[in-house]
């Protein structure tokens, strides 16, 4: 039975991308997942050719058929958003939140739903397996939808191939995408920073992974360079239960590995690929 793995972070830069990237060339028979559509840079790492290339359609806008409408204003008086503008009856595509009101509220029935192509989503070869990501477009909404369609293609990419692992770079922070990536997963892995928005992000993380009821582990990353605030992290998951499974010192090598575009298991060597083979092997446990 295939194991859904979701490595997220309560903030950006933290090491996220680094982490799952690493465990991606590490894991076997594995499925693989970029959820941070809104800003995806798994694919900087894994290089992917893509296969697949799919339109996603996330939202709809109201349309209004000109030569129906008898110009009653029904339309106008029940939109919040103000996106009828009159007096030529046209809809501002920026200011529709697609909510439908107008078309159930016309009396001539001359507003119709279109659907938008909100992005696109991928399904991709890399030298490590299977990839699925996605790009939503520029100021388009709908990021949580779009993060549940590309988890259930990985999902049954993964029953068709056998896999044992579906290996999930989710987004950051604890919106919509966040849910939508870890809600029904087997284990989250939280990438923090000894910093005090890393900590104090990676607490609003934790809460979050508390109410959804989801095994929870945790890696600081560059632990090295505040001790005092990795202490502060330490008490933190000692009083929340929540077993720290790797401490990744700061080496340039990392940095290196990333403006090459390549993981850290295929840059670096030393005790940076020591810690995380460590954190791979305590989370197949």
């Amino acid at each position: 039975m295939k194991k859904q793995i979701v490595i997220i972070s309560g903030k950006g830069g933290t090491g996220k991308t680094v982490v799952a990237g690493a465990l991606a060339a590490l894991a076997e028979n594995k499925v693989m997942v970029d959820c941070d559509v809104d800003a995806a840079n798994l694919h900087l790492l894994l290089q992917p050719l893509i296969k697949e290339r799919h339109e996603f359609r996330g939202g709809k806008t109201a349309v209004i058929n000109k030569e129906m409408c008898n110009q009653c204003g029904r339309c106008v008086s029940v939109c919040r958003f103000e996106a009828i503008k009159t007096p030529s009856y046209s809809v501002d595509s920026l200011f529709c939140e697609g909510c439908s009101l107008c078309s159930r509220a016309c009396p001539v029935s001359a507003i119709h739903m279109k659907e938008n192509i909100s992005g696109e989503w991928f399904v991709s070869e890399t030298k490590y397996g299977v990839f699925i990501h996605a790009k939503l477009g520029i100021a388009e909404e709908n990021s949580g939808k779009l993060v549940s369609k590309i988890r259930q293609i990985a999902r049954e990419k993964a029953e068709c191939l056998k896999s044992d692992y579906v290996i999930i770079d989710g987004p950051p922070g604890i919106g919509c995408p966040v849910i939508a990536s870890l809600t029904g997963t087997d284990c989250v892995l939280i990438v923090t920073e000894p910093t005090v928005s890393g900590i104090h992000d990676a607490a609003r993380v934790i809460a979050l992974t508390e109410f959804f009821r989801i095994r929870v582990k945790l890696v600081i990353n560059k632990y090295d360079l505040n001790p005092g605030i990795t202490n502060q992290i330490d008490v933190l998951c000692r009083d929340k239960g929540i077993p720290i499974i790797g401490r990744i010192g700061f080496d340039q090598s990392v940095v290196e590995s990333m403006i090459s575009g390549k993981t850290v298991m295929e840059y670096c060597d030393g005790s940076v690929k020591k810690a995380f083979i460590q954190i791979w092997d305590e989370l197949k446990e």
